[in-house]
Formats: C-alpha cells, structure tokens, sequence
C-alpha cells in the first residue's frame, strides 16, 4: 500500500476511534423520542387528545377558508407560522423513508406508533391540500408578513392566504415531491392501515400524472413562495416520485419511466442532498431496488450508474474521496452557513440505509482503492449525530431539550413567549419583538426535540434568536433524523 493511502486509512480509524469512546454517554433513544415530539410541538390546526407537548393550543382553524377548502393541521415550518408545502412533502418523504427502513428498530424502542402519527398528521394535511387531481394547495400564509410579527401561532392576527398550483399555474417539482411523499407513506402504512395506504397511492399516482402532465416550477405560479423555498428544478422530482411509486408498487410503467428518463440524467455525482436536490436519494433507492433485484431488468447499465453517482457522493462525505465535503475543526460536514445540520441529517440518512442494504448482501463500500463496511459506515453517521447531540467543541446538545446543555434562546415563536394556556391574553404582532423576541432570557417553553441549523465553519455558535441561521430548527431538519436516531438506538 502507497504511504499516503497507509496515512488515510490511519486517520480514517483514528477518527473512528475517537467517536466510538466518545459516544457510549449518548442515549440515542431519548434522542429519538425527543425528534419525534419536535412534531407535535410544530402542529398546527386542533391538537388531539394525546398532544403531548402540552404548552401548545389550537391554531390556524379557519386555513383555507378563503378558498372554500378545509388546510387545517399539518406543520408550521420552522420557527414561523408559515405552512410551505414544498419542503413539508420532503419531510414527509424523508420520515416515511427512516420508518420503511428501521421499522424493527422503531419497534423495539416503542416509537413506532408515534412515527406513524407524526406522519399521519403530515399526509392527512397534504390529501386536504390535493383537493382534484390536478389542483394541489402548496402553502398557508404568507412568508413576508408572517416574518413581520412575532406572535404565537394560537394569536396569529397575519394573513392566512393559501395558495395553489393546477393545470393553468403547474408546479411539477411541488407536485412531484407530494407524489413521493404520498407513495413512500404508502410503503410505510402497507401492513397497519392497508386502507390508507391505497388512499395515499392514489393521491401519488394523480399528482405524478399532474406533475408530468403540465411541466412548470411552482415559483412561476406561486411568487409568495419565491424567497423562500424556490425550486432549482423538477427533473429530480420526477425520477424521485418514479422510484417512490415502483418502490411501492412493482408497476414497470415506473421502473420503465425512469430507465426512459435516466437515459437523460441519472443526476450526476451530487454534492448534498435536500429538499431541492433529491438526485442523491433517486440514486439510493435505485441502489437498493438493484441489491433486492425488484428491477425488471437488472443487468441494465443505467442502474450501475445511479449507484456509481451515489457511491460518489457517500466517499467525499464519508472523508474517502478525492474532493472531502468540507469538515469543521471539530469533526463537522460543513456545506453551507443556513442550516447546514439539514444536509448533515439527510446525508447520514442516506448512508445508513445504504450501509444496511449492502450489509443485507454481505457487500462492501469500495472508496477507489479503499475498502469501507457497512459497520465503518455507521460509525461514521454515528460521529456525525455525536457531534449534534453534545460530543463538539462546545460541549452543546444541538437538539433542544437533550442533554445538559442546549440552545435556549432558540429562534421559534411558540417557544420564546408564554403559553397561551398560562397567559390568553392576545400578545400583538409587534409586542411580541419587544417583550420576548429581544429578551436576555432563555424561552420559557422547550420545544423538545428540535434541531437547530448548527455552529459555523469554524465549530462557533450562538445563541440568539435573531440569529436564525444557525439557530432555526426546520421540519427538514428532523424528517430524515428519525430514521438515522432509530438505526443507532437499535
């Protein structure tokens, strides 16, 4: 072995060793209960009898009304009261991903049950919002003015205007990602409640034909959502409800649709993978349609490539590439300065199931001329989620409520004033700044569970509700880490 490859493969166990003594205080099952009761704290519309976040009421009852459709429920996005239906489907698809493919592991630790209600109530909320086959409601609220105020979602007194995409206005990326949700929620809901599921795929089946149907990016339809959550494109989301809806139902029109479509793009070698970018997951799946040889022509070369893409973009995050995704001093993947935490979830979800379907087939990684198990693999997402849970240079749990310290001035509205079951008095849109969004003080309610965007480049955070960069905590964030928290809680 050349002594440079002898010196990568030292370091690469060095670094493995160091998290493996450094993880055995991590209690990944507290960690996954808390993620999972981050979605109850995010709900909107009338809470049920078994809310368990318990300083959160009723809010956004009349949503939708101004178009005579019921978009009460679902989840708020982040830190605001605004429901973005773009990036709610991704965390659709990503929670029903972690539960297809840990579900023995949710089982074991007693949250299968409430993985299934955080997405239920996520999917229920969506069927609402596809109300034809070819009309789809893809946000509540308006981002600007909502962002003007800060109030309790139970006080809110900002426009609740709902917005949609359809034959005349499309939005193929939006409608493709509900369609995966929908067909990925299938998968998850097959063996509990077969009824639903069907109801699930029908809504995916019609959302894809919409989508392909009458291409367009939902930003040209629907402006209000173009400072926020505007999409790059819809070619991914195509390929990714495909492979959803043959993962679900074996049809070859899907598997034919994308070796017709891959014959085009397969993605290429991608650098993350997220609500905008889901070529990384389309390769993963493929991968993993290969290994359970479902595919009915398996010795297709297109599908090599899909898996040859992914395996290029698991070596550089996995630090045995030829161009590393960026590392803090600290151990972290750093991609980029707003929410970096939501690449570093999606990406370890990625790599876990990959780790676990190559393991089903007794097969390695190969890293170019470096040899990578599935258990090198799991140990390296385990660093990564260390890392967020408390073992950094801070010393600081990233997801608030777990362990003993954690952000408490976190950047959410519902958290950082008084629960409107302790204090009904209406707190306006502009007292809210003053009286809490201002304050020294930590938030009076923990939104346990949440997520936060995570530290800089340089392993550095603070603390501060304004700033939301790194002190937000999206739905996006803790889609995919349900899934990875219950592969290492096993």
């Amino acid at each position: 072995m050349a002594l440079p490859n002898l010196l990568l493969l030292l370091c690469f166990h060095c670094f493995f060793l160091f998290f493996i003594q450094s993880h055995s205080s991590i209690d990944y099952s507290q960690a996954l209960t808390k993620s999972l009761l981050f979605f109850e704290g995010q709900r909107s519309g009338k809470l049920p009898s078994s809310q368990r976040i318990q300083w959160r009421g009723d809010s956004a009852l009349k949503d939708g009304s101004d178009n005579g459709v019921n978009l009460t429920g679902g989840y708020y996005d982040a830190g605001d009261n605004v429901k973005f239906g773009f990036p709610l489907a991704f965390t659709m698809t990503t929670l029903a991903w972690g539960i297809i493919e840990f579900e023995q592991n949710l089982v074991s630790k007693n949250e299968f049950d409430h993985a299934q209600e955080a997405l239920r109530w996520g999917c229920d909320y969506l069927l609402n919002a596809h109300v034809a086959p070819d009309v789809l409601y893809v946000e509540v609220g308006d981002g600007f003015s909502d962002h003007e105020c800060w109030m309790r979602p139970e006080d809110m007194t900002t426009p609740r205007t709902s917005y949609s995409v359809d034959a005349a206005h499309p939005g193929s990326d939006v409608a493709g990602e509900t369609s995966a949700a929908f067909a990925a929620a299938s998968i998850a809901f097959r063996k509990s409640d077969p009824h639903y599921a069907d109801v699930l795929l029908d809504h995916a089946k019609q959302l894809f034909q919409f989508a392909n149907d009458y291409p367009g990016s939902y930003q040209d339809s629907v402006t209000a959502a173009t400072k926020f959550y505007a999409s790059s494109g819809f070619e991914d989301e195509y390929q990714w409800a495909a492979v959803w809806l043959f993962h679900a139902t074996d049809d070859q029109t899907y598997s034919d649709y994308l070796a017709n479509k891959g014959s085009t793009s397969t993605g290429g070698v991608r650098s993350l993978f997220s609500w905008d970018d889901k070529w990384v997951g389309v390769q993963t799946i493929i991968s993993k349609l290969k290994i359970e040889q479902r595919l009915d022509d398996n010795q297709n070369p297109l599908w090599d490539k899909y898996e040859s893409e992914m395996v290029q973009f698991i070596c550089p995050t996995i630090q045995r590439g030829n161009n590393n995704v960026q590392m803090s001093p600290g151990g972290m993947l750093w991609w980029q300065p707003w929410n970096n935490f939501q690449y570093t979830a999606a990406a370890m979800l990625v790599i876990a199931a990959h780790a676990d379907h190559l393991n089903s087939v007794g097969a390695n990684l190969q890293c170019d001329s470096v040899t990578v198990t599935p258990g090198e693999l799991i140990e390296f997402v385990q660093s990564q989620v260390d890392y967020i849970l408390g073992v950094n240079p801070k010393g600081m749990s990233y997801m608030v409520g777990f362990g003993s310290t954690y952000p408490v001035k976190f950047h959410h509205r519902g958290a950082s004033m008084p629960s409107i079951k302790s204090d009904p008095a209406l707190i306006g849109c502009k007292d809210g700044f003053e009286k809490y969004f201002y304050s020294d003080g930590p938030n009076p309610n923990v939104l346990d569970g949440a997520v936060v965007g995570g530290p800089d480049a340089n392993d550095q955070f603070e603390d501060q509700r304004y700033n939301f960069q790194q002190s937000e905590g999206p739905t996006v964030n803790n889609g995919p880490l349900v899934g990875v928290l219950a592969r290492l809680a096993s």
